[in-house]
């Protein structure tokens, strides 16, 4: 064994054991590389010159543009959440929806998959649906293990359902892996690996997840008809009260989405458009003479927007001295929209403490990922001062199999991985390492990043470390032990991995999509 090898195996040993032992994720990463580079350079196994690069790496990360597009989705989330828009589109599709047990299994599913898409929030939408449908469905007369595991999964909807973080961190990771292995293979100029090419191929995939769900859901209470009279709240919604709980949250995941999909926008700047619309939402879904005006202003700008960009507000007017120019409708179009957040912001949000929980949080969950990221770096680099990509890279490439076997390895130590590690760690890890060697293959960059995404998938629900199920745990009675929501989440985890396999046997899944759009 080289010296290499051995510093390799002490340095993944050291960080799985911080880890395990309860110190934080972020410490454990950089602290146990950092430590055992140290002894390493003490006995001249290791250069400490590596480290010189870490201000240059830090600054990169914090520069990127891209992944400017973090906070502003968490952002988006959040207000969504806090301001129980989330919430009433939740109470909204349930009631419409409920009826037996399947009907009620279902609206669990699909609900979640429009959370999902608006939020992305796991921890929100899990306590949402924990504190709102797990009542319901015992009520129902639908067992523990059911509804406990119905809704750790469903929750999890939003880490493979476009706009994702999952997506967009790997988005970014995938793209350096791609770039550096076109680099190696001789091509300088390679075709970029986009967030909307990953956001375009994971939308087949999250949507075939969603129906295994379904029809899972649908097997499993297919006898279950009836239920005593006051197993289920009764009432009716009117199809008004439906589509104004639901359609301002389903224009803005249209609106975000589908600016990306069809390239007028970055993730970035959709992502910004997509807190604006959030901000508006939360204000409207309070109702009063505040809510009305701001959405009013709203309305008014993107219409005039939209003449000016078609081009219809080309011509000029003139009334007496007063010339109406494009540039100055362009100004009031824009004086509206800041006076609809200003009337927004000031008058309900903040008095309401809706933006400034949502900020705090946000600042929170940023600062989490983005701490992460830089241990990751941090550790990447130690990783590679012992040459550890040129090790990997001589196992991978001695597997037999060729390229799918280095994809197939890959998959099962994401999956192993997901057991004890959060998806940011993996992400800023493995694909560093590995992604440069497998994509020097014929291996499309976009079906390697989605296996990956619902691979991760597995990783919320994979005790001891899914934080779905804390998360769950939270807002569970306490007759559901802790064991019983470990086992509750097997069937799902094989759906998870049924939805895998059925992506990597048909790449088109993933590929076809994007490759319509771009």
């Amino acid at each position: 064994m080289s010296a290499d090898i051995f510093w390799l195996l002490l340095m993944t040993v050291a960080v799985f054991c911080c880890i395990l032992s309860g110190v934080p994720v972020l410490l454990a990463i950089a602290g146990a590389s950092t430590l055992i580079a140290l002894l390493a350079a003490m006995v001249g196994d290791f250069d400490l010159v590596f480290f010189q690069a870490v201000p240059q790496r830090v600054f990169g990360i914090m520069s990127n543009p891209l992944l400017l597009a973090v906070p502003l989705f968490v952002f988006m989330g959040l207000l969504l959440e806090k301001s129980q828009q989330a919430e009433r589109m939740l109470k909204s599709l349930s009631t419409a929806l409920g009826g037996n047990q399947s009907a009620l299994g279902l609206s669990v599913v699909l609900v979640s998959a429009l959370i999902a898409a608006s939020t992305g929030i796991i921890g929100a939408t899990i306590v949402m649906l924990g504190t709102i449908m797990l009542p319901a469905l015992l009520k129902a007369g639908i067992n523990k293990h059911m509804s406990s595991g119905l809704i750790c999964a469903s929750g999890t909807l939003g880490q493979i359902i476009p706009p994702s973080i999952v997506l967009i961190l790997l988005g970014d990771q995938v793209s350096n892996a791609y770039f550096e292995a076109q680099q190696e293979a001789g091509n300088f100029a390679p075709d970029p690996v986009t967030v909307g090419d990953l956001f375009a191929g994971a939308l087949l995939p999250g949507l075939l997840l969603v129906a295994l769900y379904a029809g899972y859901v649908l097997f499993r209470l297919r006898r279950s008809d009836s239920q005593p009279d006051n197993a289920i709240d009764q009432s009716r919604i009117t199809f008004r009260e439906l589509t104004w709980s639901i359609a301002p949250t389903l224009g803005l995941i249209i609106a975000v989405l589908g600016s990306i999909l069809v390239g007028i926008a970055t993730p970035t700047e959709a992502a910004s458009v997509g807190v604006a619309g959030a901000l508006l939402i939360s204000v409207g879904g309070q109702g009063g003479t505040v809510g009305r005006v701001a959405l009013a202003c709203a309305l008014l700008a993107l219409c005039l927007l939209f003449l000016r960009q078609s081009g219809i507000l080309g011509l000029v007017f003139e009334a007496g001295k007063i010339s109406w120019t494009v540039k100055s409708i362009y100004s009031v179009a824009l004086t509206a929209i800041v006076l609809g957040l200003l009337l927004t912001i000031s008058t309900s949000l903040v008095k309401n403490g809706v933006l400034l929980a949502a900020l705090r949080e946000t600042v929170t969950i940023t600062g989490m990922i983005f701490g992460i990221v830089i241990a990751a770096s941090i550790l990447s680099l130690v990783f590679r001062g012992f040459d550890g990509d040129e090790h990997v890279a001589e196992l991978l490439q001695s597997l037999p199999g060729g390229a799918y076997g280095m994809l197939l390895l890959t998959m099962l130590v994401i999956f192993l991985l997901g057991f004890i590690l959060e998806f940011v760690e993996i992400i800023f890890i493995v694909v560093p390492i590995v992604g440069p060697i497998i994509l020097q293959t014929d291996i499309s960059p976009v079906w390697f990043a989605v296996l990956i995404a619902l691979n991760l998938q597995t990783s919320f629900l994979t005790p001891p470390f899914g934080f779905a199920l804390f998360y769950f745990r939270s807002v569970a009675p306490e007759d559901i032990r802790t064991s019983q929501i470990y086992v509750a989440v097997i069937p799902f985890v094989a759906i998870q991995l049924l939805a895998l396999g059925l992506v990597a046997v048909f790449p088109a899944l993933a590929t076809w999509l994007p490759g319509v759009l771009f």
